[in-house]
């Protein structure tokens, strides 16, 4: 299963096991939107006061820095005499892929192709086959069957990218659908394929946390502000596939939430990275 996506190493390299809000993932977050732009390094006393504004002291900071060193997403690097970190090439693909899901959501029209990934894994790749279930999971597939899955066309790249870097080609074959007939109605089917009630969940729970948020007063509480919704946020485009309307609730709340979030960013992002550059 071949594909354009970036590089292979990279595409397995996506982890969300932190939850929102903790230092690790606060950190990821920063790192992302915010010394990715700037070059990619950073000195350890700037991220220590960066982190600081977000209410993380600074040894949990190096805490979850060393935590990503040993994951591959930074790596040691000094500059001029300064301790600082670089972002690893492979986390830098993962931020790309990243960027283009977190801040440029896609959702379906009806009608839209799907892509559906059939495998039969034998037993002595049960690894394997566990982390490519997993894998799916995390960039938004859904589950037909057992060795069926279901993905938006455009999720095809990262899927291709999964299967290859686990080696599973030989056992995977895909088929792009334009019409599903199901046994059931559209948005039934879909609530069986999907978590669609854990989805809306994440959703309804970002709005009511970020729906209405105060004006930042300056450069810093733009970084607070917004580095902490992103931080919410980032986590939801992947486990939401952006399936059409006919296959999701009338009352689905992800539109609000999409709005939400492309209004904040309008208003904070790019203040906010003036205030971490300087």
């Amino acid at each position: 299963m071949t594909n354009s996506a970036p590089s292979t190493a990279g595409a397995i390299l996506d982890d969300f096991d932190s939850r929102p809000g903790s230092a690790t993932s606060l950190v990821r977050t920063v790192l992302g939107a915010y010394v990715r732009p700037l070059g990619g390094w950073f000195a350890i006393a700037d991220f220590v006061v960066w982190m600081d504004a977000l209410g993380v002291p600074p040894e949990s900071t190096r805490i979850a820095v060393t935590r990503l060193k040993k994951k591959g997403v930074v790596e040691s690097s000094n500059r001029e005499g300064r301790t600082g970190y670089r972002i690893t090439e492979q986390a830098d693909a993962m931020f790309a892929r990243g960027d283009g899901r977190i801040f440029g959501f896609r959702r379906m029209a009806d009608g839209d192709p799907f892509r559906l990934i059939s495998f039969t894994i034998p037993e002595t790749q049960r690894a394997a086959r566990h982390q490519l279930r997993r894998r799916l999971t995390g960039i938004g597939c859904g589950t037909v069957s057992p060795g069926l899955w279901i993905a938006p066309e455009y999720l095809a790249d990262e899927a291709g990218a999964i299967v290859d870097a686990l080696d599973l080609s030989p056992y995977v074959t895909t088929f792009v659908a334009s019409e599903i007939a199901s046994p059931t109605t559209l948005r039934e089917s879909a609530a069986q394929w999907w978590d669609l009630t854990g989805i809306a969940d994440r959703h309804r729970a970002f709005l009511a946390a970020y729906e209405t948020v105060a004006p930042a007063r300056n450069p810093r509480d733009a970084f607070v502000t917004f580095a902490t919704l992103l931080d919410e946020w980032r986590v939801i485009p992947y486990v939401d596939p952006g399936l059409p309307p006919s296959m999701t609730p009338e009352d689905w709340p992800g539109t609000r939430a999409v709005a939400t979030f492309e209004a904040a960013r309008g208003r904070y992002l790019e203040v906010s990275r003036e205030w971490v550059a300087s």
